[in-house]
């Protein structure tokens, strides 16, 4: 057997040959068809190919082959060298010269074929690699690459090469080796991922990664279910589910790992969720846990699942399924059926699973409140929502989450987090008290000592929300203690069941929350107050407005028209008010009409603007941003912060701290109305970068303390380097008036107060001053000045006034333009740079919070383009460089913090002068010669192995400004060395050198 099989081979090897060398000296495609023909013939049913009549016969020339003989034929040109041969010849020589001239019924039996109806591992390991450009290849790249589309599209799309390749895997035979199988396995599943990532930017839209990868997912599910049916039915013997199952999981977990999870799991979900309905519509006598772990097409997805072996991907897995389950509209026993189904073994056998649940979800992240109750039901309760009970809850879960979920909750740090953190950890927490009982509060420890804590806290908050989650908790925790007589703090809460939204609107089901553009991809939910409590708000103001304004009855019915407008007109207990306050009104309303003829016309519009207090000093700036409970305080604030802060009175630089801090935890959405919010940001990022500007070193040094603090959620965080970043800009493009006492000199001198590489300032009377030219480029080396010249004498006008004489230069204001920004960069970029690659409570730059540490180098990019040309940009690069060579940083996961490492880096080759570089190499600096290095390799690699568009592209302009400064450096150093020379040869004595000025070229006039 053995024989044959090498004799098939060395057929099969003579004859790929025979028909390469025939393709090497064909003239005409007709040619080229029959030589592939007579291979095509040999492997697949023979079919008929349109070729003109003189190579007709030569088509049928070819052996007769059972089809037997083609089976094992067919097994031997794939698995051995003759595919890998001879599909280099029909990917690069055929696609190139000869493909475009084929007829369409040649180019599907004696070309495609080969692609269409083979191994697909095999295909598919020499088919994807031809997206990519070859730097030794001499062939047109664009025709292959189109080509190698064509079939991608055609193989995947339309011949489901993804069901193919699950189907001949589980039917592989069993004596193969087990390590070659995974290694198989893990580089066609890469592969197989990439495609999206690798085609051209004009190719089909059905291989974008939306698309591309909906269609292998739907491939693998109905490879699934098909390969399980015939398990089911005895049909299948010798499938081994093993390896289907493996593909399947290490497909998702590369998907996943391309940002994908939500198309994936938009697949999955529904499948799943179908057959959960079913078992759960159809109970019989067995348990619901019983049924299901009878089901073979539902235990499948533990071994899909447990195939899964990224943490990652399946943190994006359970946020996504989450997300997905509130999109199809899921109850809490479909849910709970649906977390068991794809994380039940995982979290009974792997440690990091039951941490991602319990501490990862619960703490860390944020989503709505009936998955937070699908994740206690399935983490800690660990039953089906219909049938759990204080008896047969596990303990030990229970005790553990409520001490760890309490330590958190009453620490005054946790206070200071956002408040939708906060509304999502005491939610949990309530939760978790509903299934104890005194028993089990006993037995938890310093649990009650910390829930009275986290109380008294929260009830000291000024804030209306925080208070409530304190009653809320209050509530549950006397219905344990005491549930005859439960403990009511706050009116609004007199229901049996707690609010665990606390007026906080959900996530609205049905829409998908975008993962790509917030923060580590959580799901957040909007704060928004709820109507009750602005009926409270309003109430409350309406009060105080009555009681206020019964003195005068103009007054009182001004307030009446202002309230009008704003209180809802459906609400009973308003109506109830209005009408007691016609009936008490109507004798004092005859009366006004008697006299209405005295009074004097009264414009009520502007009435309420004469009643806001217009905040004039610092001091009571801070204090109304700190109004949290007060939006129309904050909100005048904001609106005079920026002119206060840009007149710069005298007590600015000592309440600077104070003001940084309010303007930073300013709740600005909550105070904005609906439509404004982003207005209202707006004003507290100008006041900020306004404070920078006017106060810069006590405003940084309480910024860069604040920056890495757990009390920040991610966008202040991202707040904080937005206004350092303009802050940053404006100071380095500041302008200063000047006034000038110009008298004409008797002797001209040569000395100017000019820095050096600014021209001399001689020229005629009137001429104005010299102001730098942006060249535009990313790399600019030199400096370019232009100044204004005064008009001669034979371009002057008469005036017909009696000021005819021109205006005299003595006494002239001007406008000089200098950078500000370079006394204080070390300011802004060293003490940040500081403590980026600790984590601590709330703060993880190099994980979670990646778009913050993108921001961050983003930002010191900005800065050392700002002090561009200066010397502190030749010390501040070296730190930023050792700070870009860190591997948690240029090596991390996601492309954007890639793209600004790249960002960054360039801004360093534009910032360095060449000639700084260039003595610096001639000192023998080592680290500044490392970290340039450093540069050109890291751009290389990038460069060649980055599949982000973006990043490539930046990655090749930073390639180009290093050569590019490079270049300028080396002809610096020659010109050294040349002037160097030239001094060994000129001696000056100390008199002479003392008595006359050395003149530099191009830099003085």
């Amino acid at each position: 057997m053995e024989g044959d099989t090498r004799e098939i081979e060395r057929r099969v090897l003579d004859k790929v040959g025979c028909a390469i060398s025939q393709i090497d000296e064909s003239k005409n495609v007709d040619e080229v068809i029959v030589a592939l023909n007579s291979v095509a013939v040999c492997i697949f049913p023979l079919q008929q190919c349109c070729v003109n009549e003189q190579y007709r016969d030569k088509l049928g020339d070819g052996e007769v082959i059972s089809e037997d003989e083609k089976t094992r034929w067919r097994k031997a040109f794939y698995r051995g060298n003759a595919f890998r041969t001879f599909s280099k010849v029909l990917l690069y020589d055929i696609a190139c010269n000869w493909l475009a001239s084929f007829p369409a019924s040649a180019r599907k039996n004696v070309y495609d074929v080969f692609f269409s109806r083979g191994s697909t591992s095999e295909i598919v390991q020499v088919l994807v690699p031809c997206l990519q450009r070859s730097r030794s290849s001499v062939h047109d790249h664009l025709a292959v690459c189109m080509n190698a589309e064509r079939l991608i599209e055609l193989c995947f799309l339309k011949n489901d090469m993804v069901h193919q390749m699950a189907t001949e895997l589980a039917h592989s035979p069993k004596d193969i080796n087990s390590e070659q199988l995974n290694q198989t396995i893990s580089r066609v599943t890469q592969l197989v991922t990439s495609i999206p990532d690798k085609v051209r930017q004009g190719a089909s839209s059905s291989l974008s990664a939306d698309l591309f990868y909906k269609a292998i997912s739907s491939q693998l599910l109905h490879a699934l279910e098909q390969l399980d049916l015939m398990v089911v039915s005895d049909v299948g013997n010798g499938i081994s589910m093993f390896n289907a199952t493996l593909f399947t999981g290490q497909m998702f977990a590369r998907i996943c790992r391309r940002g994908s999870a939500d198309v994936l799991l938009s697949k999955v979900i529904p499948w799943i969720l179908k057959k959960v309905r079913s078992i759960v519509i159809s109970r019989s006598d067995l348990g619901t846990k019983e049924i299901f772990e009878s089901k073979h097409d539902v235990c499948i997805w533990l071994n899909v699942m447990e195939a899964v072996n990224d943490s990652h991907s399946l943190q994006r897995i359970a946020e996504e399924a989450l997300n997905q389950l509130v999109i199809q509209n899921a109850n809490d026993v479909e849910a709970y059926w649906v977390l068991c189904v794809l994380f039940g073994r995982l979290y009974d056998h792997h440690i990091s699973v039951r941490s991602m649940f319990l501490e990862k979800f619960l703490l860390w992240k944020v989503f709505p409140i009936c998955c937070l109750r699908w994740i206690l039901h399935f983490a800690v309760f660990q039953s089906s929502p219909d049938c759990v009970t204080l008896e047969n809850l596990k303990s030990s879960f229970l005790h553990e989450t409520v001490q760890r979920l309490v330590a958190i909750w009453s620490t005054k740090e946790f206070l200071q987090s956002s408040t939708e953190q906060q509304a999502y950890v005491t939610a949990a927490l309530g939760l978790c008290l509903e299934k104890m009982t005194k028993e089990d509060l006993d037995a938890a420890k310093n649990a009650l000592h910390c829930i009275l804590q986290g109380i008294s806290c929260r009830l000291e908050s000024p804030t209306y929300l925080i208070r409530k989650m304190a009653s809320t908790i209050a509530f549950v925790f006397s219905k344990i203690v005491t549930p005859e007589n439960p403990l009511y703090l706050d009116d609004t809460c007199q229901h049996e069941a707690a609010d665990w939204e606390f007026g906080l609107s959900a996530t609205t089901k049905g829409l998908h929350p975008s993962t790509k553009n917030q923060c580590n991809g959580n799901i957040r939910e909007k704060e928004t107050t709820s109507a009750p409590n602005a009926r409270k708000l309003v109430t409350a103001k309406e009060d105080k407005i009555y009681a206020g304004t019964m003195k005068g009855k103009r007054q009182f019915s001004s307030k009446i028209t202002i309230l009008d407008e704003i209180i809802d007109p459906e609400s009973d207990e308003m109506n109830k008010e209005s009408r007691f306050d016609k009936n008490e009104m109507g004798s004092d309303s005859e009366d006004s009409e008697a006299s209405s003829d005295s009074l004097q016309p009264y414009d009520l519009t502007d009435h309420g603007d004469d009643l806001k207090k217009k905040t004039l000093k610092l001091v009571d700036l801070v204090t109304a941003l700190r109004k949290s409970d007060d939006y129309e305080a904050v909100e005048n604030a904001l609106d005079v912060a920026e002119k206060l802060i840009r007149a710069s009175p005298d007590e600015l630089k000592y309440i600077a701290h104070d003001l940084v801090r309010s303007l930073v935890y300013a709740r600005c959405f909550d105070v904005a109305a609906a439509g404004e919010e982003e207005s209202a940001e707006e004003k507290r990022q100008r006041s900020l970068v306004a404070l920078i500007v006017t106060c810069s070193l006590e405003s940084l040094d309480c910024l860069n303390k604040m920056l890495y603090t757990s009390t920040l959620d991610i966008s202040q965080r991202i707040l904080i380097l937005d206004v350092m970043t303009e802050a940053a800009q404006e100071l380095a493009a500041s302008r200063i008036l000047t006034s000038e006492q110009r008298p004409m000199p008797l002797i001209s001198s040569h000395s100017s107060t000019n820095p050096w590489f600014i021209p001399s300032d001689i020229g005629p009377p009137g001429t104005g001053p010299w102001k730098e030219i942006s060249s535009g480029n990313l790399v600019n080396w030199t400096h370019s000045y232009e100044r204004e010249l005064p008009l001669k004498s034979s371009h002057s006008t008469t005036s017909k006034t009696r000021r005819q004489s021109s205006q005299s230069t003595t006494g002239s204001k001007s406008v000089k333009f200098q950078n500000c920004f370079v006394q204080y960069a070390a300011a802004f970029m060293l003490p940040s740079m500081q403590g980026f690659d600790k984590k601590r409570q709330g703060v993880d730059l190099l994980g979670r919070d990646f778009i913050v540490l993108a921001k961050l180098i983003h930002m010191l990019g900005v800065c050392i383009r700002c002090a561009a040309m200066h010397p502190e940009a030749w010390v501040l690069s070296l730190p930023l460089l050792n700070m870009l060579q860190c591997r948690e940083i240029s090596r991390h996961a996601e492309a954007h913090v890639r793209k600004a490492v790249l960002f960054a880096a360039s801004s360093i080759l534009s910032a360095l002068h060449p000639s700084y570089v260039a003595s610096a190499l001639a000192e023998g600096n080592i680290e500044i010669s490392q970290g340039l290095d450093w540069v050109r390799t890291y751009a290389l690699q990038i460069a060649d192995s980055e599949i982000d568009r973006e990043c490539h592209t930046l990655a090749m302009a930073c390639l180009q400004a290093h050569s590019e400064m490079a270049l300028q450096a080396c002809r610096s150093l020659e010109s050294s060395r040349e002037d160097a020379s030239l001094t060994k040869t000129i001696s000056l004595s100390p008199s002479t050198i003392s008595s006359r000025s050395i003149k530099i070229p191009h830099l003085n006039s």
